[in-house]
Order: structure tokens, then sequence, then C-alpha cells
């Protein structure tokens, strides 16, 4: 894959990471700018080749294959690839529930 594709959050995606941030924040306001940071910058290195992150495993086991994910220990940034496009759509943390949280909002969508 090539370097030609946009990297676009979702709003459900920026949700999560706003609710992320803000708890952070609570404790500490610099972790919460650092884990920010890397979050982003996890994101937007996608354009490059995001094929690079694995299908993940709680879907593929029910057969959704279109789904990538980056582990930004313990967060996994969800994100699907359509032509020149990689959509973020969902950080979540890896500690909780994971296939309960994605099957849920699949099935909203």
């Amino acid at each position: 894959m090539s370097a030609d594709y946009a990297v676009w959050g979702t709003e459900v995606a920026e949700k999560d990471l706003t609710a992320i941030i803000t708890f952070i924040a609570n404790d500490n306001p610099l972790n919460a700018f650092h884990v920010l940071e890397k979050i982003k910058n996890k994101a937007a290195a996608l354009y490059i080749s995001p094929d690079r992150g694995r299908v993940i495993p709680e879907l593929h086991a029910r057969g959704i294959f279109i789904y990538r994910e980056l582990i930004i220990p313990p967060w996994r940034l969800v994100y699907r690839i359509a032509e020149s496009n990689v959509y973020i759509t969902a950080v979540l943390d890896g500690r909780r529930n994971v296939e309960d949280i994605l099957l849920h909002r699949l099935i909203q969508m």
C-alpha cells in the first residue's frame, strides 16, 4: 500500500478519545496530554501503511474482517480502510470487554 491514504476520525472515536483524556486529566493533566499525543500520532501514521494493524480477533471469530486495530497499551485504536481512506471508528480501553462494545456498536449502525 502507498502513502496516499487520508486518515479520518469518526464522531464516535472522537467521543471515545475525549472520555479517555478527560478521565486521565482528572488525576494527571500532564499524563493526559502525553496519552493524547501518543494516540493521535499513532492514528496519523496510518496514512503510510494502514494494513499494518491486525484484524480484530474478537470480530474475526465472528466473520467480520474489515476492521483492524493498533494496540497502544492499554488502548485499542479501531479503524477500517475504504479505498484511499482510513476511518478511525473507536478508541477503546483494552481492559474492558471489547467484544461486547464492538458488537453493540456494529449492531446500532
